[in-house]
């Protein structure tokens, strides 16, 4: 097949980073798919034009999740005999010989699957924006209004429904059963300082309403079948968020941001975040985000703060993930650009750096 290489790079690739992250399951699936290649098999069919995609569009993920989807509705039970989120053995060769069977006649979920990006909408990086968002608070001492890029779901949107805690100090709702605890080395966030969110929106192309059954079978199917805690997790904040709705809206970025950027209230802080989104956006839009937010920067007073968290890979590494804050306060003629840790894409352990302001 053409790009045949480029393909089996991907799925090398993408197997040594599910392996690393916690899914050794997902690691060596990824192995029986590069023999798949070999054989020209249906995984192969199905992959193939997308083979010479950059890494970043994550069609493998899409791919697995289509697959995943299936596992858990139960519309593959032969196949959730070997996943580790249904139960099954983890065996990878056995999974890879029912995955073939399953996909002989292509099947309409890993289709669909393929068109979007994955939504995994990861509670775990929770951790590190709700971290953020104390050293925002802290330094502003005012109200937070919060505004997701790429919400999916809006799990994130919802971080001050979670716990965090370290050596004793915490933030959040103690009683949450979504729980990060001891999870930053070095040093930590301000705790102390607490943070209150009055107000909070997102925006995806595609949002997903968890409160319906297919709306969480969706969101479901992109989080990995292992580590079972990350699985379990991300069950415990849907549950939350069925009981909490917030407002995704449909729409593109470049036409809801603006309009988010005006509405500025007196005596509270506006804070655009997204997490593990930037990949999936083009050049234009990247610049496009970059100078909106920019522009309105220029126009803060000290009473209408605003401030740029992002959780995103490293631009040229790829990984760990960098927190980076920007905030334009009103008091100086530059923003303030802060590095503030490091971390994997599924939250914990955090590399708290904090980064000297300037």
């Amino acid at each position: 097949m053409e790009h045949q290489a480029e393909l089996v790079g991907t799925l090398q690739l993408q197997g040594a980073g599910c392996a690393a992250l916690g899914s050794p399951f997902y690691g060596a699936l990824c192995e029986q798919m590069v023999l798949d290649v070999a054989a020209d098999g249906p995984a192969t069919r199905l992959l193939a034009p997308f083979a010479d995609a950059p890494f970043e569009a994550a069609y493998v993920l899409r791919f697995l999740a289509g697959v995943h989807r299936m596992v858990l509705s139960g519309a593959a039970p032969a196949l959730a005999g070997h996943f580790p989120s249904t139960g099954g053995d983890g065996d990878p060769a056995a999974a890879m010989a029912r995955m073939a069977e399953l996909l002989f006649e292509p099947p309409g979920e890993v289709l669909d699957a393929l068109t979007r990006p994955p939504q995994t909408n990861e509670v775990g990086r929770s951790i590190a924006l709700a971290s953020g968002l104390l050293v925002v608070a802290d330094q502003l001492s005012m109200p937070l209004r919060l505004r997701e890029i790429g919400a999916s779901a809006g799990l994130n949107l919802r971080l001050d429904s979670y716990w965090y805690e370290q050596d004793g100090h915490g933030w959040g709702d103690p009683a949450s059963p979504v729980r990060f605890i001891d999870l930053w080395d070095g040093s930590a966030p301000p705790f102390v300082a607490g943070s209150t969110i009055v107000d909070r929106r997102g925006c995806d192309r595609h949002p997903i309403d968890v409160t319906t059954e297919d709306g969480a079978l969706t969101l479901m199917s992109y989080v990995w079948p292992e580590p079972g805690e990350r699985f379990e997790r991300a069950r415990a904040a849907i549950s939350m968020a069925q009981a909490n709705p917030v407002t995704i809206d449909s729409a593109d970025v470049e036409d809801w941001l603006p309009q988010q950027l005006e509405d500025r209230p007196t005596g509270t802080a506006l804070v655009v975040v997204h997490s593990v989104v930037w990949q999936y956006l083009d050049a234009a839009t990247r610049a496009s985000i970059a100078t909106r937010l920019q522009e309105a920067g220029n126009a803060v007073r000290a009473a209408t703060p605003l401030a740029w968290l992002r959780l995103e890979p490293h631009p040229e590494t790829y990984a760990p993930a960098e927190l980076r804050l920007t905030l334009w306060d009103g008091h100086r003629d530059e923003p303030e650009e802060r590095l503030l840790a490091t971390t994997s894409f599924h939250g914990g352990p955090i590399n708290w750096i904090g980064g000297d302001r300037r």
